[in-house]
């Protein structure tokens, strides 16, 4: 019999937490302005603090699942890592690129102002270019996925994002004439990539070296558990107090921002998960292999977007909608790879 596996309960409504906290931060930034006017005072080199240690607060629990020791096996099965990688670095960011740029810039012309325009293109961008590093654990779970082979599939994503997102990023907006300084997005990963990344590499050294990795994997992370998903929420409202006028005077833009960002998810999930059944891989790789590349890392996307565009960015606000529809988006390719799991070979390993 086949084991039914269901989400958390905090990610499974997140679609839901997320609605609730951009109706929270717009009635606080229209009755209670002194809340975003008195945050604004702590910024530092067009970053906010409050925001900076929430992301924090977001990213570090991901971070402690990398266990960078796997990297070494990454020989023994190559393929599903030659898409994964292939798919999010050299395919992902560029149709990105093209699918909002013919929505905004061509279909929606319209509608939405080119000013607005470019800044959500460049959220889109950002979204585009950080692969997924947390939710795909649940993604993998949910699909019965090779919780071993995912973990180097996100270690060696992490290790590419360091060298790769920054100069991709400046390249996509550079041709759509966004002007991206190099050292602010290049602090912007050390801020919210590298210092997590050292701090939970840190931990789990500490950790498992005076306590063992039984107790690091089964008590100590689990202490994280919800953390990241309280992290992300707060932030939402402080960032949605800063974008209540925007999306006040623009509720339609929530819609148009969402159809090009789902259509480039399931566009992605068809190339990684078409590939990995034309090479038979077998479908405890093939389903993570492909949820890697269609979700995103939006904590980085939400946190580079505020720290080079500014918490009140239309960029900020374009990044914010891609965690609205994430979860139910990924949820139903979740459904649509477990019932295609027969197209797969299967595993030598016990399901």
């Amino acid at each position: 019999m086949t084991e039914k596996r269901s989400i958390g309960f905090f990610e499974k409504f997140l679609t839901l937490w997320v609605i609730l906290c951009m109706g929270t931060g717009i009635l606080i930034g229209q009755f209670l302005p002194q809340v975003p006017e008195f945050l604004s005072q702590f910024e530092y080199a067009q970053v906010s603090i409050p925001v900076a240690i929430l992301i924090w607060l977001m990213i570090y629990p991901m971070m402690l699942k990398v266990d960078f020791a796997s990297v070494v096996d990454v020989g023994k099965n190559p393929k599903g890592l030659v898409v994964t990688w292939t798919v999010n670095w050299l395919i992902k960011p560029f149709t990105m690129f093209g699918i909002a740029y013919l929505f905004f810039f061509v279909i929606f012309k319209a509608i939405i102002p080119d000013d607005l325009a470019y800044e959500y293109l460049a959220g889109a961008v950002l979204l585009g270019a950080a692969p997924c590093t947390a939710m795909v654990f649940v993604w993998s779970y949910l699909t019965r996925g090779n919780a071993a082979y995912t973990l180097v599939q996100v270690a060696t994503n992490n290790l590419i994002l360091l060298i790769a997102f920054t100069p991709i990023v400046v390249f996509l907006l550079g041709v759509s004439d966004i002007t991206v300084p190099w050292m602010t997005l290049f602090l912007s990963v050390v801020l919210f990539v590298v210092i997590p990344l050292a701090a939970g590499w840190l931990t789990r050294v500490y950790v498992t070296k005076n306590n063992g990795k039984d107790y690091f994997e089964t008590r100590f992370i689990p202490k994280f558990g919800n953390i990241t998903i309280i992290g992300l929420l707060l932030t939402l409202v402080i960032i949605f107090s800063f974008q209540g006028e925007v999306i006040i005077q623009n509720p339609l833009h929530i819609l148009l921002i969402a159809l090009p960002l789902t259509i480039q998810t399931f566009l992605i999930f068809s190339i990684a998960y078409g590939w990995a059944k034309a090479w038979k891989l077998s479908h405890d790789i093939a389903a993570p292999a492909s949820m890697i590349g269609a979700s995103n890392f939006f904590e980085l996307a939400v946190a580079v977007a505020i720290s080079v565009f500014g918490l009140t960015s239309a960029a900020a606000l374009a990044t914010v909608v891609g965690v609205l529809v994430e979860v139910p988006i990924m949820l139903t390719l979740v459904a649509i790879a477990n019932r295609t799991r027969h197209w797969f070979p299967r595993s030598v390993r016990k399901q």
